[in-house]
């Protein structure tokens, strides 16, 4: 190899060699450059605080005093829950019937109310919110893509990913959502459950729905049991036929054997039914737990209501926060108005 090769070698390494120091310098500053400005941003938020903590905790102030003289006038409210798992896809149904109460209680429709809930007026007039939510658990998820799974086939699971499933999931798809009722009489909650489930149950559709399902429950759980009764009475059979010919003289041991391997065999079989059918009784009574009424109540209202208390609920501290958030806003407005004069001129 020439000098000269090797000197063109050497020069494109060396090169090489600069490139990459200054491709490693170049992203070294630029994550320097990123925590500065990071630094910087907290550092003029900070000025921009010490400036002007003074007209901030004067806002904040007033907003709390606004606060506290609110909650003082205003009347103590009470909370309580109705937890509910609907079937026969009559979730829709509940969120709109509840829906409608609370446009009652924006409406200030006490006559409305009293009429619906059977109540007085004065009672009617103290509900001030309804609202319903799901109670979110995963584990409702897998388990309806599971049974989806199931009653689809391999085609249609492989083009309809979990994520697919899991995206398409709804308020209205988790199996217990949770009622809750804001009054300001702490015992008024006890007059409303019954009218709020009768108004699902009482539905012409969701009954019929019920009534078909009962049936095919009852029908399948009969037959199961007949089933069980049946392979009982073989069962005693086949013990009976075997006891007779074990006390019979040997006088084939093969044919005795081979007669009693295919009866064990047999009473094997009977075995493994029986075990079948009576996993299937077990499943078809946890459908008859949970999906033999229109909807299952899995917690009442409390008789009495819980007192709203806390942080979000409290006036002084929501307002108090509000006017600092306002102050903050009118001093950044007023210092980009300023830099927008000293940009025009």
């Amino acid at each position: 190899m020439s000098t000269t090769n090797k000197n063109e070698e050497e020069v494109d390494l060396g090169s090489l060699f600069v490139i990459i120091g200054k491709g490693f310098k170049n992203f070294f500053n630029f994550i320097g450059s990123i925590f500065k400005g990071i630094f910087h941003f907290i550092i003029t938020i900070l000025i921009f605080l010490k400036a002007n903590i003074i007209k901030i905790g004067i806002a904040t102030i007033i907003g709390a005093i606004v606060g506290v003289f609110i909650e003082v006038k205003s009347p103590t409210t009470y909370e309580s829950e109705l937890l509910l798992e609907p079937n026969f896809k009559s979730t829709r149904q509940l969120y709109n019937n509840i829906n409608y109460y609370n446009n009652l209680v924006k409406q200030k429709d006490t006559i409305g109310l009293a009429n619906t809930f059977n109540i007085d007026k004065q009672d009617a007039a103290s509900l001030k919110k309804f609202e319903i939510s799901p109670v979110i658990n995963d584990n409702d998820i897998i388990n309806s893509y599971d049974q989806f799974i199931e009653e689809v086939d391999t085609l249609t699971v492989k083009s309809y990913s979990f994520q697919d499933f899991k995206t398409s999931f709804s308020i209205y798809d988790y199996n217990a959502h949770k009622v809750r009722v804001v009054s300001e009489k702490n015992d008024i909650f006890n007059k409303l459950d019954a009218v709020i489930i009768s108004s699902i149950v009482k539905n012409t559709y969701f009954n019929k729905l019920k009534s078909l399902a009962n049936e095919n429950l009852n029908r399948t759980d009969s037959l199961f049991r007949q089933n069980l009764t049946q392979i009982d009475s073989l069962r005693k059979v086949y013990v009976e036929v075997m006891l007779q010919e074990a006390r019979k003289p040997e006088s084939n041991g093969t044919n005795i054997d081979l007669g009693g391997v295919k009866k064990t065999t047999k009473e094997l079989e009977l075995f493994e039914t029986n075990i079948e059918i009576n996993e299937e009784l077990v499943d078809v009574n946890k459908e008859k737990g949970t999906e033999y009424e229109v909807i299952n109540v899995l917690s009442n209202f409390q008789p009495i209501g819980t007192k709203l208390e806390g942080v979000s609920n409290n006036y002084a501290f929501l307002l108090g926060g509000l006017g600092a958030v306002f102050m903050i806003l009118i001093l950044v407005l007023a210092q980009l108005n300023a830099f927008l004069i000293s940009y025009k001129k």
